[in-house]
């Protein structure tokens, strides 16, 4: 299993926490953006820096993406074109999407969209804070103990 994060959006609050996993497990991190993005200095983490335009990254991380490896990312429709590859996608608040549940938040996610797109104004997501960051560190860890296998 490789690790990709999603770097355009990567919360600061998580890299510690991520930084502290990849290396303890020795998990293969990719880090894709379309800008410099420093989740820590490892070993085991490659920065891939695409070119600009709003899914250039999306594109790479679906091109590289595999079976059975994890995307961290806060992007709905990057994270069902993932599980459409049968691999698995956890966002930065510690949902992990899957199978049964992507499309309902793809539905949601386009409604919202829609919903803007009309004018009304819906107010974006509540601020990231420290319990987020908890809530996904448990998602995480509870998955890295499910699914990773170290060599």
């Amino acid at each position: 299993m490789k690790l990709f994060i999603d770097g355009d959006a990567f919360v600061n609050l998580l890299k510690p926490i991520v930084l502290k996993a990849i290396e303890r497990l020795s998990i293969e991190t990719i880090v894709i953006a379309n800008k410099k993005i420093n989740i820590g200095k490892s070993k085991h983490i490659e920065y891939i820096i695409v070119d600009q335009g709003a899914d250039e990254a999306d594109h790479k991380i679906v091109d590289m993406c595999e079976e059975g490896d994890l995307v961290i990312t806060a992007d709905i429709p990057l994270a069902d074109r993932i599980i459409t590859k049968n691999a698995h996608a956890i966002d930065h608040r510690g949902e992990l999407y899957s199978v049964d549940n992507i499309k309902q938040y793809l539905a949601m996610r386009n409604l919202m969209e829609t919903i803007r797109d009309t004018g009304e104004m819906t107010g974006g997501p509540k601020a990231y804070g420290q319990k987020n960051a908890h809530e996904f560190a448990n998602q995480f860890n509870a998955f890295l103990t499910k699914h990773y296998k170290t060599n």
